[in-house]
């Protein structure tokens, strides 16, 4: 052995020797610790690890071309490609179900339940502000037999894998905030560090999410076709004029019913749409930052210098959905909707930000 490298071995032993019996003064300093005067951080915090919470796929950081992948028939140029990076999350790899989301009202209205630091809701407000809007399947259509998914949709079992409606921004933002607190309130009581907070994805994280790692691709699966080589449909959405049937499903479809993307994330196209976390800006691409961009909208914002309350804030809202065409299945077609509104056509799904460095495995 080197003889340097053994007379610091030596000096090493020798200091911890010492340091048991005392020798070096235990607690050096009025701080009561055991740090011997040195900077040497504050001791108990080591043993976080960034586990996946239950339900949810790693989503890597990366590089990508934000925006349309293909012509815009539209011809809004809303939507131009711009390359930006996202840090590592995790996202849900199904819509929110209406099962999962009976948990969060279950909560609330049936078990009467508390969290220590959490708002109380009384079961009033909660109904008002929180529960499906079940009329929505009679209200968004005109001349259509809406009553029978109306009296079933959220409430029977038969539905249960389906993905919840009828939920506005505020509701699925509340949803986060409730899921988080549940999930702490546990880690807490078996002393466990908390985890970050559950909230909606970024309309960058939703959409670099979508493609799956496939870098400009038109839908989730790649390019360009909405159906497989057997012929089958890729997604739930309406084939054409009249037709919403071709893919098997009439309205919604079970989640998992269709193969997921390469991230192992299901219904990225299609069943329903997502809310994201983003106002709705048509000319946001060009103002966000190119680094895990959000745009906010300070006239929508209590918070922005603009502030006005009279201005409808609009909420970014991706994927298509049962009742689209496949032009809002592309994964660079930008869409919004009031975030007061609630439509039997939009549900979401939960991202939750990576905290730390990341071994690479869990990707």
């Amino acid at each position: 052995m080197n003889k340097s490298v053994l007379s610091k071995v030596v000096l090493v032993l020798s200091g911890a020797v010492a340091s048991a019996c005392g020798l070096l003064g235990l607690g050096g300093g009025k701080g009561g610790g055991n740090d011997q005067g040195e900077l040497v951080g504050v001791p108990g915090r080591e043993g976080w690890v960034m586990t996946i919470p239950y339900g949810m796929v790693p989503i890597p950081a990366g590089t990508f071309h934000m925006g349309q992948a293909d012509e815009d028939p539209a011809s809004t140029q809303i939507n131009f490609n711009k390359q930006v990076t996202i840090g590592s999350f995790f996202m849900d790899d199904t819509e929110i179900t209406n099962n999962e989301y009976r948990q969060f009202t279950n909560f609330f209205l049936v078990d009467n339940g508390t969290i220590e630091g959490f708002e109380t809701v009384d079961a009033e407000t909660f109904r008002q502000k929180y529960y499906p809007d079940t009329a929505s399947w009679v209200r968004d259509f005109a001349h259509h037999m809406g009553d029978p998914i109306q009296d079933y949709y959220y409430w029977h079992p038969g539905y249960d894998d389906y993905p919840v409606v009828g939920v506005n921004w505020d509701a699925a933002v509340f949803f986060g905030k409730w899921r988080t607190a549940y999930l702490n309130d546990y880690r807490k009581s078996v002393g466990d560090f908390q985890m970050p907070a559950f909230r909606l994805p970024s309309e960058a994280e939703w959409e670099y999410a979508a493609r799956g790692g496939r870098d400009m691709a038109k839908y989730p699966w790649g390019n360009p076709y909405i159906r497989n080589s057997k012929g089958c449909m890729l997604a739930n959405f309406k084939p054409g004029r009249g037709n919403f049937y071709d893919d098997g499903f009439a309205y919604t479809s079970p989640v998992q019913a269709y193969f997921p993307n390469d991230y192992g994330l299901y219904d990225m196209a299609g069943n329903v749409s997502e809310w994201c976390l983003d106002d709705f800006n048509p000319a946001s691409v060009p103002t966000v930052w190119d680094l895990n961009p959000q745009y906010i909208d300070p006239r929508t914002n209590p918070e922005g210098s603009q502030y006005n309350p009279k201005v409808p804030p609009k909420k970014v809202v991706r994927g298509g959905s049962w009742k689209d065409v496949a032009y809002y299945l592309e994964t660079g077609t930008r869409t919004y909707e009031f975030k007061d509104s609630t439509r039997a056509y939009i549900g979401f799904r939960c991202a939750m930000t990576h905290l730390g460095r990341s071994s690479g495995q869990e990707f």
